[in-house]
């Protein structure tokens, strides 16, 4: 016999049929067998059937409608900013005991992801109101501006008693396509895409304790604004990915990245600052009363009560359609401090594995006062660990612009072995966390290898090196004890060395203040780079001189074993008598103007004639360069296989912004190579301007092999040196059309490959930051159909 094991909630036969019935005969026919009774229910579509069944002993008759499958089996769905959201199927609704036709977000996608809302939930209400279909959340999305911040409440099947309720961020940027409905044609076999709803004027809007108001405040070039953020730091790639495979991260310690080292003389410098008035007696009782609770903290040190209000907590979330420069996580966090406050424009300087790329979004919490506010990413220093955030003070209000301020820089005299300093920085509940340390190396040479996919790493940098902290995931600051900031205590990243998974590895240190305190005097002061929109103002952000060659100290007991003279020697140990260790050449940037001047093992001695010994003195010389005219060459003297030579070397000139622009072609999203692939030496002499730095699951390149850490360099027969002529060759493709792709891999070797254009659901486009409005732009470059796009 069948046994009625589970009713489907809302439908036909719910309230009519009980686990545990016992059925007999269907249409007045015994039925015993699966097969029968599925014939019987197709040939009765859309009429109603009669049930004999027996419940505990009694027989019952019951009349029942048979609903058509295709009616409660969708065959449309929502996607926006990469969530798939449709009505709840019949298959779902029997496995979760859910009403069918309800809210279900198959795939979150990143605005649903950073908030919190996990897969397989059931939106229940959106932005204050109710949601009961797919066509009500379409309705609330249309009403709603790019960066509004509202609530959702959702329940899902583990926990379906309780709502739960996070807050969602309406992405600023356009990182994916407008909101569009996907409908299935039965005729063709295809999901035919069309706008979800008429598009309107771009409106930024700014959310504020969860209330969507307008607020001035222009997106800037290569920065992102965020949203609120996911707990969790595991992270998902969703339908990206690299070569590499990188899944959670486990943080550990490396403690044997560094080499010992003495710090240099710098000089005292503050940082301006301009608060904005509060001339409402009301608002001025308020701030009173929040700085009294503040300064009241228990137990807390000078340094501590000092430094608080000056510290910020990051949040920082990378959309999957452009996780670009390699890279490796979607979730970062950490702590930063405000090094700059006035009226018009807030720097918050953080390290770069908080803010790694500039195409992210990021949500600054202030420790001074209880308001979450979006920032902007303005300047990305190229070598050192370091990123400059700007925010709008007026998003504030008049009591938080107030309570909230600069932090005192203090970048000179350096830090010495045997100083104490205050270690101060933030927890996960935005309370401040102090502690006296001393320092043991007061500038360790960071030495950090190359990942499997390669990202940024710090580079030519001495750090500073603590006999205790609170941890690898604990960044501040470091201060005096009267809390002026000597340094950052940054974040690094590298991998763990001889291990099979290659887990990462998180690694804190000291980030001395002094070239963080040349670049705000830059800004301050107005430098020669690209202007670019901070607040609705164009501001022009400095450019960094460089020598683009990766150096490491050897100590000068290990250069007499290479033959250095005697008289070198004296030289460098009487330019630096605590060091004793010259600079030795470990690579040059592949491109650069030193990359086939200076070779592997070189020993830098002197540059223009004066001994060298440390980073800071070359970086000391190359910006000397911009301040007079001459040919912005160096004159090196090194010593290269027993022989002492002098040459003129080039230095390049680089920005702060990052990478700016990506195309996604076929499913594989490609930029020009960034430092950290350069770094590796190599670029192929075909042309190099056209690097794969992830790939899409489930694309036409997945499918044909096209992976990531390549460089592209013919299609067709067409060379592509650059982006423009990669761009200029791939728009004359049709859709089915079989390309044929010549590649060349990190490590030399080609590959020629082909694949065939799927222009109807991986169209060809293109991410580019506007200067003119501080917003990323998602360009079509070819589709099947722009219309719907």
């Amino acid at each position: 016999m069948l046994v009625v094991d589970s009713v489907v909630p809302g439908g036909p036969a719910h309230s009519h049929l009980e686990p545990g019935d016992v059925l007999v005969r269907v249409n007045g026919e015994v039925v015993t067998q699966f097969l029968k009774l599925e014939t019987l229910l197709d040939d009765s579509v859309d009429q109603k059937i009669e049930l004999q069944i027996e419940r505990g002993g009694v027989q019952l008759n019951i009349n029942l409608a048979v609903q058509d499958l295709h009616s409660i089996t969708p065959d449309y769905f929502l996607e926006v900013s990469g969530a798939v959201i449709h009505p709840l199927s019949y298959q779902q609704a029997r496995n979760f005991r859910f009403h069918c036709g309800l809210v279900y977000v198959s795939e979150p996608g990143y605005m649903l992801f950073r908030a919190g809302v996990p897969r397989h939930a059931i939106i229940k209400k959106f932005a204050g109101e109710e949601i009961s279909k797919l066509e009500d959340l379409v309705s609330v999305l249309s009403k709603l501006s790019r960066g509004a911040r509202v609530p959702l409440e959702y329940i899902s099947y583990t926990d379906r008693h309780r709502r739960k309720s996070v807050l969602v961020t309406v992405d600023r940027h356009e990182w994916y396509s407008p909101p569009q409905i996907y409908t299935r044609d039965d005729s063709s076999g295809l999901w035919t895409a069309k706008p979800a709803f008429e598009s309107k004027p771009l409106l930024l809007s700014s959310g504020i304790n969860g209330e969507a108001t307008h607020v001035k405040h222009i997106h800037q070039g290569n920065n992102q604004e965020l949203t609120n953020g996911v707990a969790s730091m595991d992270t998902s790639f969703d339908n990206s990915s690299a070569e590499s495979g990188i899944g959670s991260k486990k943080w550990r310690i490396e403690e044997d990245l560094s080499s010992d080292g003495v710090g240099a003389d710098s000089s005292l410098h503050e940082t301006g600052e301009d608060k904005p008035s509060v001339p409402n007696p009301i608002v001025n009782a308020i701030l009173k009363d929040y700085q009294g609770a503040t300064v009241a903290a228990a137990n807390a040190s000078v340094a501590e009560r000092v430094i608080e209000p000056t510290l910020v907590m990051f949040e920082v979330h990378v959309p999957p359609s452009c996780m670009l420069d390699g890279v490796h996580s979607q979730h970062f966090f950490g702590t930063g401090v405000i090094i700059y406050h006035s009226q018009n424009m807030g720097l918050v300087a953080v390290d770069r594995n908080t803010v790694a790329i500039s195409a992210s979004d990021v949500m600054l919490s202030f420790a001074a006062f209880p308001i979450e506010i979006p920032g902007e990413v303005v300047f990305l220093h190229p070598v050192h660990n370091y990123a400059l955030v700007a925010y709008d003070p007026a998003a504030l209000g008049p009591v938080g612009a107030s309570t909230v301020r600069a932090a005192e820089l203090l970048p000179e005299p350096a830090l010495r072995r045997g100083d104490s300093v205050y270690l101060v920085g933030l927890n996960r509940s935005l309370q401040a966390t102090s502690r006296k340390s001393i320092v043991t190396n007061p500038c360790a040479a960071l030495n950090i290898g190359s990942a499997d996919c390669p990202r940024y790493r710090a580079t030519n940098m001495e750090v500073i090196e603590l006999d205790t902290d609170f941890g690898s995931t604990f960044s501040g600051v470091l201060t005096d004890e009267q809390g002026r900031v000597q340094a950052i205590w940054g974040s690094f990243s590298t991998k763990l060395k001889f291990c099979r998974n290659s887990s990462e590895v998180r690694l804190v240190r000291g980030i001395p203040i002094y070239t963080i305190s040349k670049v705000l005097d830059k800004i301050i002061s107005g430098a020669d780079g690209t202007p670019l929109l901070i607040n609705g103002v164009k501001r022009s952000m400095p450019l960094v001189r460089v020598l683009e060659v990766e150096l490491y100290p050897t100590l000068l007991s290990k250069a007499r074993s290479f033959g250095l003279s005697d008289d070198w020697i004296q030289a460098l140990v009487k330019k630096d008598p605590i060091r004793r260790q010259v600079l030795r050449v470990k690579g040059c940037l592949a491109g650069s103007k030193a990359e086939n001047l200076l070779e592997q093992g070189d020993m830098v001695l002197a540059v223009n004639k004066e001994p060298v010994t440390c980073f800071r003195d070359i970086e000391n010389v190359c910006q000397e360069l911009d301040s007079g005219d001459n040919d912005k060459k160096l004159n090196l003297t090194i010593f290269r296989h027993g022989c002492e030579m002098d040459l003129l070397v080039g230095t390049d000139v680089r920005d702060g912004n990052g990478t700016s622009r990506a195309i996604n072609w076929c499913g594989c999203i490609v930029q020009d190579p960034h430092p950290a692939v350069r770094a590796l030496g190599f670029l192929p002499e075909e042309g190099h301007g056209v690097y794969v730095a992830r790939w899409c699951h489930g694309s036409p390149v997945h499918r044909y092999g096209l992976y990531a850490l390549q460089w592209i360099v013919e299609v067709n027969g067409k060379p592509t040196p650059d982006i423009d002529a990669f761009v200029n060759v791939t728009k004359e493709l049709e859709h089915g059309e079989f390309v044929r792709v010549r590649t060349v891999h990190l490590n030399g070797k080609p590959q020629v490959l082909t694949l065939k254009q799927d222009l109807h659901y991986w169209p060809a486009w293109e991410l580019r930051f506007d200067p003119e409005t501080a917003i990323w732009r998602r360009n079509i470059i070819k589709a099947l159909d722009c219309s719907i796009i």
